[in-house]
């Protein structure tokens, strides 16, 4: 049995290099900040808002505070909420924290984030908002079900047929970057349907938050290419948007490049299931045509090939391709901006919803998905409409 390589063995650098404790670089690749730090609150004490099906939730204070963070937590009982998604006092979390995935976590690992939580994070004495789901959605105990049906228990453990690297990989993708959460389709009880690449349903495409997150099988990319995706937010052809941009700005640029590649490794490793492509295939129309010349073309090229590693190629465009239309729709209504790193700057493309009809979003659509090579599904002003209204 090969070895698992863990957080707490490794001595970090971010970009050419600012040193961070072991614990630090977990909390960096477990995404902590995106989810824990609201846009108008200290680092790390909670108040990000979540929709779900339920109603909405908030993130908690996960500082030291002893009054309203998690500053009383023994590292048991942290262990227990990371593992287990049971808090403190016995209540179970709403499985919106992604303890499914971290259930895979070595100790190692969960203990440098617990100390780096404990001793490096300045206590903030910040309030958790109420959480706005009506009774008698708010009932908890039945969150000890769930829990008893779906959570899988157990550490990652390496295959030994794979290599070292993808064995990492794996563990990165499955367990504390919980990438599942987002790439993979929910089940009857907002369930992720599969929690690893036993399953073909893992990582095959999700729905979040009126964002579509692709498909992460059957990849047609380079590694050296997802890599930069992965650690810039952009490459010679793609870029990314939406809350993806916040993982690469609060977490994955400060991954090392060992990592990003063990993570790539793994993800090109997945193969997808060949499925019939269903609805009818999108149709280039003089209407689309002409509102692609008069807001697109300037910036993305007449043959839609883009301006490399800064405004991405829309011909072969994972985005523009994509069997969920989600997230082309939302930025063609409100636009869309590339990650802040340290590599680069954020570029933006303004929002045209404002201007087009959804009628002529859906023509616009059509037109960039069946020209140049690209060949998706068709898009509706009914699809159009979803996606104008999830935007606001």
């Amino acid at each position: 049995m090969k070895q698992l390589i863990t957080f707490a063995t490794l001595m970090v650098t971010a970009g050419s290099a600012m040193a961070m404790s072991d614990g630090e670089y977990v909390a960096k690749s477990a995404d902590c900040v995106a989810c824990h730090t609201s846009s108008t609150g200290p680092d790390l004490a909670g108040g990000v808002r979540f929709a779900t099906p339920l109603g909405d939730i908030f993130s908690t204070n996960i500082t030291p505070d002893i009054g309203h963070g998690i500053g009383d937590y023994s590292f048991e009982d942290f262990e227990k909420a990371m593992r287990e998604g049971i808090a403190k006092d016995g209540h179970p979390l709403y499985p919106a924290m992604p303890y499914t995935s971290y259930a895979k976590m070595t100790s190692e690992d969960i203990r440098a984030l617990y100390d780096y939580l404990m001793n490096e994070v300045k206590p903030q004495p910040v309030a958790n908002p109420d959480n706005e789901i009506s009774w008698p959605m708010s009932i908890r105990w039945p969150l000890h079900v769930w829990n008893s049906m779906l959570l899988e228990k157990g550490e990652y453990v390496p295959l030994a047929d794979q290599s070292a690297e993808w064995n990492r990989g794996a563990y990165l993708v499955q367990g504390a970057g919980h990438c599942g959460a987002c790439h993979t389709p929910r089940g009857w009880a907002q369930q992720e349907k599969a929690l690893d690449d036993k399953d073909p349903a893992f990582l095959s495409g999700g729905e979040l938050d009126g964002w579509s997150a692709p498909s992460l099988r059957g990849l047609n990319i380079s590694q050296s290419e997802l890599v930069t995706l992965l650690k810039t937010g952009r490459n010679t052809k793609d870029a990314v948007s939406g809350p993806m941009g916040e993982v690469i700005t609060h977490s994955m640029q400060f991954m090392t490049d060992a990592d990003l590649n063990n993570m790539a490794v793994y993800l090109l490793s997945l193969k997808a299931e060949e499925q019939k492509q269903s609805g009818k295939k999108a149709v280039a129309t003089p209407a689309g045509q002409q509102t692609f010349m008069r807001y697109c073309s300037t910036c993305h090229g007449v043959e839609g090939r883009g301006n490399e590693k800064t405004i991405p190629a829309l011909a072969g465009n994972m985005t523009v391709n994509a069997e969920n239309p989600q997230t082309l729709l939302r930025v063609l209504l409100g636009g869309g901006q590339t990650p802040v790193t340290a590599e680069h700057m954020s570029n933006t493309m303004p929002g045209y919803g404002w201007t087009l009809t959804d009628q002529q979003v859906a023509e616009l659509t059509n037109t960039l998905r069946a020209n140049w090579g690209n060949h998706a599904t068709e898009v509706t002003p009914e699809d159009v409409a979803k996606a104008r209204k999830a935007g606001r």
